[in-house]
């Protein structure tokens, strides 16, 4: 899947681990978060970057004790109607403060993409045949916004009653 990191196509070198495939010598990895429980120690002294990548159902509590281990959190989206990454990655910007790369994966659409900005990601893999101008048409369509997010802006509220 082509990947798309702060506004332009980039590549990947991350390779998505299976929980029982053998690790890549010197490669960026990344683990699920059951595999990162459970082989903790061994993960920790891999001499090469380490990502983990969430569930919908595994909130980033999960990894909070450890997120100066990783430089990426990928966070699944398995249906376009499933919200929970959307808070996933406001919370590891804002509660936790984790400035590596924060990455859409799955269901990643168009009409999410503002959003997915504005929460925190900044990376997102995208459908084969993705137009990079898509992407920022689709950044620049909202002048206004109904939801707060850490980004700053001011909501249709807030600007309505002076907040």
């Amino acid at each position: 899947m082509p990947l798309i990191k702060n506004g332009e196509f980039a590549d990947d070198n991350w390779v998505l681990v299976g929980d029982e495939d053998e690790l890549p010598a010197d490669t960026p990895v990344i683990v699920s978060a059951a595999r990162w429980q459970a082989e903790r120690d061994a993960l920790i002294g891999r001499n090469a970057p380490l990502g983990v990548k969430l569930e919908a159902s595994e909130a980033p509590e999960l990894i909070a004790d450890d997120l100066d281990r990783f430089q990426l959190v990928a966070v699944n989206f398995p249906a376009f109607k499933d919200g929970r990454g959307f808070s996933y990655a406001s919370l590891l910007r804002d509660r936790y403060g984790f400035d590596g790369e924060v990455r859409a994966v799955g269901e990643v659409l168009r009409d999410q993409w503002s959003l997915m900005v504005r929460c925190g990601f900044d990376a997102f893999d995208v459908a084969d045949g993705t137009k990079i101008n898509a992407f920022k048409e689709a950044l620049g369509e909202f002048s206004h916004v109904y939801q707060a997010t850490g980004d700053g802006k001011k909501t249709v509220w807030q600007l309505r009653h002076g907040g």
